[in-house]
């Protein structure tokens, strides 16, 4: 089965629609018969976006380290809840079981997670496609932050393109699963990095 890592805030944040986005997300996930793979949360949006996958029949594997464990209330009610020791563990098993990612609104780590994994395409370590779900215009600062790198000369326009960016989740589920069905994309595997 195909499977697609979300990276989102473990807080509700301000705006409704942000809920509504991983509400529709964890849906539209399930509806296409794609695992979704997250931290392991049972608050914020990722909390929203696991349950509403859970509650149309998807399969969702959390993965989370055991001092966050607590912080985070671990959701107990998923296909599969792994504990690992570290973020670098979790990171690492999260890219691994995924065939792709997507950003929803969340903080300094969600974007952490997301460039990261987007640095790890850029490299060539994978070829997974990588999703910014741009909710009500929420990363248009950090898409700005891109136009600025590639008008500045640290970022190639080939690699700019290396983000995918959708506001509506059923075009960008559309999107990922003709990207994931591409030939050429292999499994990345973190001990060549």
């Amino acid at each position: 089965m195909k499977r697609v890592c979300v990276f989102c805030g473990s807080s509700s944040g301000k705006d409704p629609r942000h809920r509504d986005a991983a509400v529709r997300l964890g849906g539209a996930l399930a509806r296409q018969g794609l695992g979704l793979v997250y931290g392991g949360g049972s608050i914020g949006l990722m909390g929203i976006l696991a349950d509403a996958a859970l509650a149309g029949g998807g399969e969702v594997t959390g993965v989370i380290p055991a001092f966050l464990k607590k912080l985070e209330l671990g959701h107990l009610g998923l296909t599969d809840l792994r504990v690992v020791g570290t973020m670098h563990e979790r990171k690492a098993l999260m890219a691994e079981l995924s065939d792709a990612f997507v950003a929803l609104p969340g903080g300094f780590g969600t974007v952490e997670e997301f460039c990261e994994v987007l640095t790890w395409a850029q490299l060539g370590l994978h070829a997974k496609p990588c999703a910014l779900l741009n909710v009500e215009g929420f990363f248009d600062p950090l898409l700005g932050l891109f136009e600025a790198q590639v008008a500045g000369g640290f970022l190639s326009p080939e690699h700019r393109a290396l983000v995918m960016v959708e506001r509506a989740v059923d075009i960008l589920v559309e999107r990922l699963q003709a990207s994931m069905s591409e030939p050429g994309i292999r499994p990345m595997d973190l001990r060549d990095a």
